[in-house]
């Protein structure tokens, strides 16, 4: 299955999250903020085949998280979450490089088909156009 790296500063979250998504069979690692999620992703050089990161965190929050891995791992597809209007906002302009936003709160049925949506997506443009 896939790989998933799961950046949300709330425990709790982080927790559902990760549950959610591995009852798909996807395996998922975990940090608490958008600094600890950067360095995973420069240690194992963009090993994952999916980013979900929350927008608003301590540090670095997950619209600068998106940025950089954007920059250095383009082929990474980013999921974002968040509960903030203003913050959904914010995050409007990176459509070229956010598959989606997920609002919170949302179900696991909901995180999974956002995760599941995301994954297709990038399957698609890996496999090109079907002739």
């Amino acid at each position: 299955m896939s790989r998933i790296l799961i950046a949300d500063d709330e425990g709790s979250m982080r927790a559902l999250v990760a549950r959610a998504i591995a009852m798909d069979g996807h395996e998922t690692v975990t940090a608490q903020d958008g600094a600890e999620a950067l360095e995973i992703l420069i240690r194992e050089d963009g090993a994952f085949d999916l980013l979900l990161t929350d927008i608003q965190m301590p540090i670095m929050d997950g619209i600068a998280l998106a940025l950089s891995a954007a920059r250095d791992f383009p082929e990474l597809t980013i999921l974002l979450m968040t509960g903030f209007a203003d913050q959904r906002e914010r995050a409007s302009n990176l459509n070229a490089i956010v598959h989606d936003i997920v609002t919170k709160p949302f179900s696991v049925a909901d995180i999974r088909t956002a995760v599941a949506d995301a994954l297709s997506a990038k399957k698609g443009q890996r496999e090109g156009p079907r002739v």
